[in-house]
């Protein structure tokens, strides 16, 4: 049994999805905070700041190192972030002289706001690719069905006929500028986080600067003059383009469920879900997810807006908001996104539905 429908036993059949879980998995978390304290070490042992043996023994010990999740557990509850317990256990792993230099000059946002960082590429990269997709398949819509005249409503009501292609650039339009929008939040989220004990790195002196950079370099992600510790804007505007998207999505997934009503009639869809009291329907489940998942992310962007206060320079409070809230969102989209595509190949236009007979 599972707290969420994206990963429980049989809901994660309409809800699920393989490619999204896996950068929020615990191995994937993991591996990308040991990322970061590897790279810590080789940019600091560049500078002199630690021993280059010391760099190199870390990285070894690193290489085959698998954290103890249950201890992992334990430590959280205790110091409400996983980092402390993590740390106590790399500098074990290292052992010797060399264990005194994992982790220095850091503070543990800095390891997990990286890490986030590291495993979003990834993920933004399948939202993108999805996207394209759906757009490829809307433009298929539009070139076999475009000239279909269907009826237009305006306020639920019947309007005036008009080609199914004003249907379907109203779909597809919004996808192509969130696809525009997605390089700078992109940017804006696939940054280093390095600032240490209060955003100032004090431990590393003049130095600093040097190490930051270096430490992006080698994680490939980009640097900036201060981690932003408080400065949520960046994780903010992802949840505010996730929620753009399932928005977006929802309004075609409505859409088609309304014209494929028995009564309209104006859409076909060649696949959809049973129903158990009446075998003859053909229920638009797909249409119907993407409203609810439009309206799921709704909801959330409301939290992670709230996550946008920090008090001073870290919150606990709007921090662990975000790990509560952002990876649902991003589940949320890429499954809208999945669901959207599956849909599109079900969808067909006809002209002449139950409206076209009523307006002269």
């Amino acid at each position: 049994m599972s707290v969420s429908p994206f990963e429980h036993p049989y809901l994660s059949g309409l809800l699920g999805d393989a490619d999204m879980e896996a950068p929020f998995s615990v191995e994937a978390d993991a591996s990308a905070m040991l990322a970061f304290e590897v790279a810590l070490a080789k940019a600091q042992a560049e500078v002199g700041l630690i021993p280059a043996e010391a760099a190199k023994a870390i990285e070894a010990a690193l290489a085959g190192f698998s954290p103890d999740v249950e201890a992992l557990k334990l430590g959280v509850g205790r110091d409400g972030v996983v980092v402390p317990e993590l740390v106590r256990q790399l500098r074990q792993a290292v052992a010797g002289d060399a264990a005194a230099f994992v982790h220095v000059g850091a503070t543990s946002q800095d390891v997990v706001d990286t890490s986030l960082a590291l495993r979003l590429k990834p993920v933004l990269a399948i939202l993108d690719a999805r996207l394209a997709a759906v757009s490829t398949a809307l433009q298929a819509l539009d070139d076999r069905d475009g000239a279909v005249e269907v009826m237009a409503h305006t306020r639920m009501q019947a309007a005036i006929p008009v080609a199914a292609s004003r249907k379907i650039r109203s779909w597809r339009d919004p996808l192509a500028r969130h696809r525009e929008r997605l390089d700078a939040v992109a940017a804006d989220i696939g940054v280093v986080h390095f600032g240490g004990a209060a955003g100032t790195l004090e431990k590393l002196g003049d130095r600093a600067g040097t190490v930051t950079k270096r430490l992006a370099d080698l994680l490939d992600l980009r640097p900036v003059d201060r981690a932003r510790h408080s400065e949520r804007d960046g994780v903010a505007g992802l949840a505010s383009w996730l929620s753009l998207v399932t928005g977006s999505l929802g309004k075609m997934g409505q859409d088609i469920a309304l014209a494929a009503q028995s009564e309209v009639g104006e859409i076909k869809l060649s696949g959809g879900g049973g129903s158990s009291a009446m075998p003859h329907k053909v229920n638009p489940v797909g249409a119907e997810t993407l409203v609810t998942l439009a309206r799921f992310n709704a909801t959330l962007l409301a939290g992670m807006h709230q996550s946008l206060v920090h008090e001073n320079e870290r919150s606990g409070a709007a921090w662990t908001l975000e790990w509560m809230l952002l990876p649902q969102m991003v589940m949320a989209c890429g499954v809208s996104l999945r669901i959207a595509q599956a849909l599109l190949a079900q969808v067909s236009f006809r002209p002449g539905g139950a409206d076209m007979k009523d307006v002269s």
